[in-house]
């Protein structure tokens, strides 16, 4: 390997040879200046992880967390310069880490927290006042489009994700129980706001996300859970200000 493709290989792997043809001042060798460098940019990587999934430091401990950011930025060294947005690749690679086979819960706390992200970095949007859902008969409101603002987020799991985040970042000090959570994410302020949906809650967010009409979101709710309660699931999307927009046919 050579090239531009061998010195970022050569940035994250301590291991690896200082690339041929580097020189310092005066045509001396660059071997002492690129360690420096290359232990800057190592160090600077596993802190934007450790920023980034805290919930997954935790249940690591700070030296397996260390241990394992080390193995993801050699292999999955960051696109682009800005650091905040790294560890898109996180939850695939710690499904696929040997070591870490045994606790399968941990790929999906990663996507909880890369969820949480970019509800963050979302683009703003007006809340839809609680009003205009109110204002349309049960007919119309059927056949309604509902839009849902840029920062929600799903997160769907067969662990209790949102539970093991909960206690890991210390909001919670209960054991978390034994059943699969659906996660949804809203942002009413500033900062991200998670919370565990009720039976058929994912679906009808799913299908709300994919275009589908309210009636044929509840539909999809109805169907993955009998006891599906639409009115409690907007009510809630309404508290999150995670409705934006309320598009009739007809008009």
């Amino acid at each position: 390997m050579s090239g531009q493709a061998g010195f970022r290989a050569a940035l994250t792997d301590p291991g690896a040879p200082v690339p041929e043809g580097l020189q310092g001042p005066g045509g001396r060798p660059a071997g002492r200046r690129f360690d420096v460098y290359r232990n800057n940019v190592t160090a600077s990587l596993a802190e934007a992880l450790e920023t980034g999934f805290p919930a997954l430091r935790s249940l690591l401990g700070d030296a397996r967390f260390r241990a394992l950011a080390l193995e993801f930025l050699r292999a999955h060294p960051p696109e682009n310069p800005i650091l905040s947005g790294y560890g898109a690749a996180l939850p695939l690679f710690l499904e696929r880490f040997a070591p870490l086979a045994a606790t399968g819960y941990l790929p999906d706390v990663a996507r909880l927290e890369l969820a949480l992200r970019a509800s963050y970095h979302a683009a703003d949007a007006a809340p839809l006042p609680a009003a205009a859902l109110a204002a349309l008969p049960p007919e119309r409101l059927e056949t309604a489009r509902l839009r849902l603002a840029p920062a929600l987020r799903l997160v769907r799991s067969p662990w209790p994700v949102l539970s093991i985040h909960a206690f890991a970042t210390g909001q919670s000090g209960e054991k978390p129980p034994a059943r699969a959570e659906d996660i949804v994410i809203t942002r009413p302020g500033f900062d991200p706001v998670p919370g565990r949906l009720g039976p058929g809650g994912a679906a009808c967010i799913a299908a709300l996300l994919g275009g589908t009409t309210l009636g044929a979101a509840q539909e999809a709710g109805l169907q993955a859970a009998a006891e599906f309660d639409l009115g409690a699931l907007l009510a809630a999307l309404l508290a999150g200000e995670a409705l934006v927009g309320l598009d009739t046919e007809g008009t």
